[in-house]
């Protein structure tokens, strides 16, 4: 099984090197990605949207032989939710690393612009939990490898048409939330909500991370990648 790698925002392909080598300890093929525009000035990436982060996706997707796994983190779930969108055929699975599907029309987040592109704003802008098990050495040694991404991605909206999405199996490795607890916190997201309701078969597993955990615990991580891609959807949520 191939199992496509989608970094958050500020992130390239080596964010998942850490993790890579659980996957194919287990025999699946990762292929990590790197986004349209990800580093580049204004001058190359004001015209990249959340629609081209998608369509790279389905490029990979259509280049494979048979079905494949889709993981995205943090933003990079929008796009893997719109990939599976675009071809819910071929997608075997869908694993959002601590995050949520987007609705039809939901963007990423909001973030200071400066000279054109949406640059990295530091560990420190996050909260606490989210980088409480970033220790100080990871910290230094990750942030110099952030990179800018395009200034219209993370807020572009994103569109689903498809409704074949809802049949595509979902699992959400929480950072902190359990099942319970991601559940009754989802249902106050509005149309999130929608969204994550109407999909046939969804879990939830808690890594027990904060928002990084390809960083803070790359083997666990992918340990759980693998769970889900080998598990066999139980009936129902």
């Amino acid at each position: 099984m191939d199992v496509i790698l989608i970094p958050g925002l500020w992130l390239d392909a080596s964010s998942w090197d850490d993790v890579v080598p659980t996957l194919r300890a287990a025999g699946l093929t990762p292929r990590a990605l790197t986004m349209p525009g990800v580093g580049a000035a204004a001058s190359s990436s004001a015209e990249i949207g959340i629609a081209d982060w998608v369509d790279a996706v389905v490029a990979e997707i259509d280049a494979t032989d048979g079905r494949v796994v889709v993981v995205g983190h943090s933003g990079g779930g929008n796009v893997a939710w719109g990939a599976a969108d675009s071809r819910p055929e071929k997608v075997a699975r869908v694993v959002l690393v601590d995050t949520a599907v987007p609705y039809d029309g939901g963007i990423i987040s909001e973030f200071d612009t400066i000279d054109g592109v949406v640059p990295f704003p530091g560990w420190d802008f996050f909260d606490a939990d989210d980088v409480a098990d970033l220790d100080e050495a990871t910290r230094a040694r990750t942030a110099p490898s952030t990179l800018s991404v395009p200034a219209r991605v993370p807020t572009d909206p994103i569109a689903l048409r498809d409704e074949g999405r809802y049949a595509v199996p979902v699992t959400v490795l929480s950072g902190s939330l359990d099942e319970a607890d991601f559940r009754a916190f989802v249902t106050q997201w509005g149309r999130y909500a929608d969204e994550f309701e109407a999909i046939e078969n969804t879990e939830i597993i808690r890594l027990g991370t904060g928002h990084w955990p390809q960083f803070s615990q790359p083997e666990h991580l992918g340990t759980q990648i693998v769970a889900a891609v080998t598990r066999e959807p139980a009936p129902g949520r």
